[in-house]
């Protein structure tokens, strides 16, 4: 995929996908938290599964992470599902997020970075 299949701000290779369980008492509110998180730079997708109780999100985990989007479900009144599986992936993907934040902001050190450019021809 390159950067144009996705929104404005968001590069694919931060691009990740998160499903998160809801919990069924807390989603009247859901389309007016998803209406707030839509609007994140960063974010590319965000979608309502009401059969499954399922919030699907994508976003670049440079610019976004969990915690962020959590914060607005919350402000909503919108819980994450307190089971343990749940809870697992949850800190799971908090885990890859930061991973990915701080890998965005490093500068490498080795022979992974792009080599000088000469800019004296030899002959």
């Amino acid at each position: 995929m390159s950067n144009n299949d996705h929104r404005a701000g968001v590069r694919g290779i931060n691009l990740v996908n998160r499903t998160l369980k809801l919990n069924a008492e807390s989603v009247k509110e859901v389309r007016k938290a998803i209406k707030e998180i839509d609007l994140l730079v960063g974010l590319d997708s965000v979608a309502y599964d009401s059969e499954r109780n399922l919030l699907l999100v994508a976003y670049d985990a440079s610019k976004v992470d969990l915690n962020v989007i959590e914060e607005k479900l919350r402000k909503f009144g919108v819980e994450i599902n307190s089971g343990w599986w749940t809870h697992l992936k949850e800190e799971y993907y908090k885990f890859i997020d930061q991973n990915i934040k701080d890998n965005s902001e490093h500068t490498p050190w080795s022979c992974h970075r792009s080599p000088p450019v000469n800019k004296s021809k030899r002959k």
